[in-house]
């Protein structure tokens, strides 16, 4: 059986009426809290690092917040709690599947 591509959540930092979301550091606040939900995330030696499954960054000058859908799988209240935020403060949320590596419009080297 052939793996799926996971879905992506992309949390914009702009309201359903166009405002811009504030504080203008929600997203690293976010993605902070999140931190401990990874592969070898745990224990007294863990480094803060962000999740590869929340992760804050720009889309033009946006501040977004992108959700891996796997998370749902390892912590689903974890999972529930990065939607409800979104919902709770009315922000843009757009669902996206990652594109692999080798699709054609990935840029060839030369």
């Amino acid at each position: 059986m052939a793996e799926t591509t996971p879905t992506e959540y992309f949390i914009q930092g702009v309201t359903s009426n166009g405002k811009t979301f504030r504080p203008s550091d929600w997203s690293e606040r976010l993605c902070g809290v999140m931190s401990g939900y990874g592969p070898k995330k745990r224990g007294p030696n863990a480094r803060l690092t962000y999740s590869i499954y929340v992760r804050p960054t720009l889309l033009g000058n946006v501040k977004t917040v992108i959700l891996d859908s796997r998370l749902r799988e390892i912590e689903p209240m974890a999972f529930d709690f990065v939607m409800n935020f979104a919902k709770d403060n009315d922000l843009l949320v757009t669902e996206a599947c990652e594109l692999p590596p080798h699709h054609g419009t990935q840029q060839q080297g030369s």
